[in-house]
């Protein structure tokens, strides 16, 4: 059987003496999808910047595609093909929505014909700079730039919060053809829960910087009173 993509074991991590994670465990196989759900504050993003190499580590091992990165460097990580989308987008202001796109890509699958096909809008406003574009824009942005790095699993940090409800609806479609018509490996964190369960496949609720609850993504969306008890979702 072949390795997980991804691979937590126990992971203990934080910001110098603090602890915000504790006994993290944690599989992301190829072409896997997870969503990453919880309350503010319990852990979600620190989750994912310690994958990414950017928290103090201090138990525990991450491995990716088999091999142990646990000390790499965040830059080799983003090499060895993990993706990466902040929330706080960080796109280029004084380079066009074009050049935002070309200036890290790599080769591979995404490339801009198949990134312009996956969000229209983005092709229409191609010539803009990116301090032209409104958040939705610049949000659809950062995703597009984080798919032309061709990444093996892409780490998304909530990219539908605070958007117009059509541009949330565009970048719910657009997440959806990645993963379910494409494969991309995605870890999501998603404050919208109901839309994080019907994008993925599987799902974990984190409380107090521990993995609470762990289940098939459609299992949860009908665990109403899991989601009521851990994260304050009332499906009822």
């Amino acid at each position: 059987m072949a390795d997980p993509l991804l691979v937590l074991e126990d992971v203990r991590a934080g910001y110098g003496e603090a602890t915000t994670l504790d006994g993290v465990s944690l599989e992301v196989p190829a072409k896997g999808s997870l969503a990453v759900l919880g309350r503010n504050g319990v852990g979600k993003t620190t989750l994912l910047l310690t994958i990414m190499g950017l928290t103090r580590q201090t138990r525990g091992r991450i491995l990716w595609q088999g091999r142990d990165i646990t000390r790499l460097v965040p830059h080799m990580r983003a090499r060895a093909g993990l993706g990466w989308v902040a929330q706080e987008r960080e796109i280029f202001p004084s380079l066009s929505l074009e050049e935002n796109l070309t200036v890290a890509a790599r080769p591979g699958r995404w490339d801009l014909k198949s990134v312009y096909e996956l969000f229209p809008r983005l092709h229409e406003r191609r010539r803009n700079m990116g301090n032209q574009l409104s958040g939705g824009e610049q949000q659809m942005l950062s995703l597009a730039r984080a798919l032309m790095t061709n990444p093996s699993l892409l780490l998304l940090d909530e990219p539908l919060e605070g958007l117009a409800p059509i541009i949330v609806e565009e970048l719910t479609e657009a997440l959806r053809r990645m993963i379910a018509d494409e494969g991309t490996a995605v870890m999501l964190i998603e404050q919208h829960a109901e839309v994080a369960l019907s994008l993925t496949h599987d799902a974990v609720i984190i409380e107090r910087g521990q993995i609470a609850h762990r289940a098939a993504s459609a299992e949860l969306l009908q665990d109403a009173a899991t989601l009521d008890r851990l994260i304050g979702l009332n499906l009822t």
